[in-house]
Formats: structure tokens, sequence, C-alpha cells
């Protein structure tokens, strides 16, 4: 036994082991039994979890075994298992070939690169500016309407949200005539009339525009609950120690509460990172068209055309398998410049 958790007893004139000592070698020795005895306790709250647990099990990691396709020639009849090896085959074709995969590749990276880019540039900041004004709102039933009609488009399907912006387009072939907006843009001036009677989503320099508007539209009031929760928890203390100061509304939300929900900003940003990249093809799919098709191509569309319809299913494995190695890489930058930048880190 070490010295070190010895003490002297004056009165048995011996060393005996530290009292603390000994309760923590008594908890250490129980440990599990303890714990079993909190199980028991608390049975309820972990029955309530098994859901999510098979949730996590089937849809999550059972699934990743099928990632191994990406490194196996495809076979078509057969299973993953029964398929031969071909270790990066796969990739040096995406990446590095000559044919009109690699090209289409690279195309949808860039694609998938630039639209989450400027998700991010864009779309990031309005759920903080949208929580920052709902905080100076002081009529509780004005706050709670203005926060239920910017929630609702969250709650939407995709479908009915693709197919609204297709309504107020008006293009192609879902309805006849010029839509709403591209009227008014076009009397503006942004847009040419010719360019709005052929439809913006028929035009590729129009795509991203629409996509990112759109997708502000969807989750910016959704996504300012996080950040109002944070805001609402900052102290009335720290307001009135402004105002003594002669601080404004505006100074405020600078030097009271952007520094109070920086770590939560800060978090949700690397969380965003290493999302970055990950671009689902539901809305992409039901948004392009042909016309658009060089600028709205991304790796996820790409990976879907290539398996279920080319069906090369391991080429498509290895693009996605490539997409999702760039976000990790991305997310474990981020989290490493944010730790050593503000001290605030996802772990």
């Amino acid at each position: 036994m070490n010295d070190e958790y010895l003490v002297y007893n004056e009165e048995l004139k011996r060393y005996e082991l530290d009292p603390e000592q000994a309760v923590r070698d008594d908890v250490e020795k129980n440990r599990w039994k303890l714990n079993w005895q909190l199980i028991v306790k608390d049975w309820r709250l972990y029955v309530m979890l098994i859901p999510m647990i098979l949730v996590f099990l089937f849809w999550r990691y059972l699934p990743m075994y099928e990632l191994l396709g990406c490194f196996k020639i495809t076979e078509v009849g057969k299973k993953v298992a029964e398929m031969k090896w071909c270790g990066f085959a796969n990739f040096k074709m995406l990446m590095f070939g000559t044919s009109t995969q690699t090209s289409s590749f690279w195309m949808a990276f860039r694609n998938t690169f630039l639209l989450s880019f400027y998700g991010l540039l864009f779309g990031f900041p309005m759920p903080i500016i949208l929580a920052l004004f709902f905080n100076e709102i002081k009529s509780n039933i004005l706050r709670s309407v203005y926060q239920v009609l910017t929630y609702l488009p969250k709650f939407m399907s995709t479908v009915v949200m693709t197919t609204l912006v297709a309504m107020l387009l008006k293009q192609g072939d879902l309805v006849s005539g010029t839509g709403i907006v591209s009227l008014a843009l076009a009397k503006l001036g942004i847009i040419s009339k010719e360019v709005a009677d052929a439809g913006l989503l028929n035009n590729p320099d129009y795509f991203r525009a629409i996509y990112q508007i759109s997708g502000i539209w969807e989750g910016a009031g959704y996504d300012s609950i996080v950040y109002f929760a944070a805001i609402i928890a900052v102290s009335p203390t720290s307001y009135e120690a402004a105002q003594i100061d002669g601080a404004g509304k505006l100074a405020q939300m600078r030097y009271v509460v952007i520094p109070c929900i920086l770590s939560t900003v800060v978090i949700m940003l690397i969380n965003r990172i290493g999302s970055l990249l990950s671009i689902g093809y539901e809305k992409v799919l039901l948004l392009y068209k042909a016309n658009t098709f060089v600028t709205a191509d991304v790796v996820s569309t790409f990976a879907y055309r290539l398996g279920l319809e080319g069906g090369s299913q391991a080429m498509a494995s290895a693009a996605e398998m490539i997409n999702n190695i760039t976000g990790m890489i991305l997310v474990i930058g981020a989290n490493s410049i944010a730790r050593k930048a503000s001290d605030v880190s996802l772990y």
C-alpha cells in the first residue's frame, strides 16, 4: 500500500489507512452494486431510454455494416458480405479517374460545399438575430404570435415547402404564368421579365439563392429556440448595470447579451460545421431541373442516381463516405480552433 494513504494514530501508536481513502476504497469496491441500486431505483427512466436505443441500433449502427460496400465490387443480386473486395479502387476512380463519373462527382462536391458554405454564412446568423428581436418584444402575446409564425414552416414537409416555393415562383409544369415573387422582382428591376417568365428555378444562376432563402424561411424560426432560451437565462442585473452605465438597446445586445450567449453560439457553430456537407437529397431533388443541374447537383443526389438508378451501390457508398469523412475532419478542426480561441468546445 502506498505510504501517502497512511496516517499515524497517536493513541494506538501505529499507522492506519486514511479515513477518506478508506471511504473511496469502499465506494470503488461496491461501485457496481451502487450503480445497480440506482438503476433499480430509477428504472422508469431507463425504460424510457429503450425506444431511443432501438432507434440508434436499427437506423444508425446496423446500417454501418453496409458501408463496407464502398470497398467492394458491386455485384447485382449479392449481399455486401458476398461481394469481392477491391480496396480503395472505388475511391480512386471517383477522385482521380478520367470518366464522366469523376467530373460529375467533383461538380457535385463543389455544389455541396458552396450550398453549405452559403447556408453557414447567411443562414447561421439569422436564428441569432431572430432570438435577439424576440427578446426585445415586451408583449408576451405578440412574441408568442411571432414565434409561432416563424416556427410553422419547420413543421411542413419538404414536399409541401418546395411546392410552395414553386407556386410563388410559378415555373415549370406545376402552374402557368409568372409567380408573385418573380413578378415583384421583375417590377423592381432585380431580374429581367424574360427570366421571370422562364422561371427562376429553370435558371442555374438563381438556384443557390432560392435554396438558401427557402432554407432560412424554413428553419430560422425553429433554430432560434436554442438562442432565445440562452438569452432569457441572462441575469436581469446585467441589464440594469448596463442601463446605469448609459447603454441603449443595441449596446446591451452587444456588450451584455451576445457575450452571455457566446458559448451557446460556439457549440451550435461547431455542430453546424459538422453537418456542413450533409445536404439531404430530398429538397434538392424536388427543386432542381435539367437546366439547373450544373449548380444544383450535390453529393447526395449524385449518389442517389449512381446507386439507385445506375446500379452502382459501391460507387455511391464511396461518394457518401468521402463526403462524411470530409465533414468529420471539418468538425474536428472547428472544435480544436474553438477550444484554443475561446476555451469553449464540443468535447
